[in-house]
């Protein structure tokens, strides 16, 4: 199949590791976003809005394959919702989605809009793919980060995460994409579950500084679902290989190197761990 790829979000932090991975393949690719950037060999750039609707159906003429990375804080539901309603009108052939490890489950407004979303792609009229990622690194180095900077560290009791390299998110979602629909697939998640603790310590440590710890409980219906795990893959999961020490000693190389901080060559020959 030579019709081109339509990545929305393919220039956010997914995006651009799975977009040279794409081109890697011999595929054509069109990124949508808010603001185009400049063409590129075998990568066009069309101006649209998932949230608002507008320019999906002239970057969807053509396309057979939808890879939908756009997402924020809020709107993920609306934009799935718009992107499901104009590959259906396409006559798309395969639709994909990148969702949250525990969509269904957390009581959080995020998990929620994700969950929606994923109800919106399955039911779209479209064959369709949802990968569920867990947190990536580049998630949880600002929590860690915050967290360091204080006078004290005070430690959400029972906050875990197990954050995941993206550039092996990117790489399970390129397989995705130049493959058939799959539906629901296992989810991907990091080599580690670590707490809060765990994490900032591990940060501190690496940057050579120490904090006294302040445990704290987080209340209500989220903290009870945190506490459970709610937001943590099960058993069938795909596990990294990359953890949280490898990213941090990533971004001081990066930093060392003089690029900005969270930016590094992307490897397409890294995967996920079967």
């Amino acid at each position: 199949m030579n019709t081109p790829i339509l990545v929305t979000g393919g220039t956010g932090t997914i995006g651009r590791r799975v977009v040279p991975l794409l081109r890697a393949a011999g595929r054509e690719v069109r990124i949508l976003s808010r603001h185009p950037q400049p063409d590129a060999p075998g990568v066009q750039h069309v101006a649209g809005d998932t949230v608002a609707g507008t320019g999906l159906a002239e970057a969807l003429d053509g396309v057979g394959t939808v890879l939908h990375l756009a997402g924020g804080a809020k709107g993920d539901d609306v934009s799935a919702r718009n992107v499901a309603a104009a590959a259906n009108a396409a006559g798309s052939t395969h639709l994909l989605l990148i969702s949250v490890v525990g969509a269904d489950r957390m009581p959080i407004g995020y998990f929620r809009a994700k969950a929606a979303a994923e109800q919106a792609v399955a039911e779209s009229g479209v064959p369709w793919t949802v990968l569920r990622a867990a947190q990536l690194h580049e998630f949880v180095l600002p929590i860690a980060r915050g967290l360091a900077r204080l006078p004290l560290m005070v430690v959400p009791g029972g906050l875990r995460f197990e954050p995941v390299h993206g550039d092996e998110v990117a790489a399970r979602l390129a397989d995705l994409t130049l493959g058939a629909p799959a539906g629901r697939v296992s989810d991907i998640a990091g080599p580690d579950v670590l707490d809060v603790a765990e994490l900032v310590t591990a940060y501190t440590a690496f940057h050579g500084k120490r904090r006294p710890r302040v445990p704290v409980r987080l209340p209500g219906a989220v903290g009870r679902a945190y506490r459970a795990g709610d937001n943590l893959a099960d058993a069938s999961a795909l596990r990294g290989q990359r953890g949280w020490p490898e990213f941090l000693a990533e971004q001081a190389a990066s930093t060392q190197a003089g690029l900005p901080s969270g930016v590094r060559p992307v490897d397409p020959l890294r995967r996920a761990r079967p």
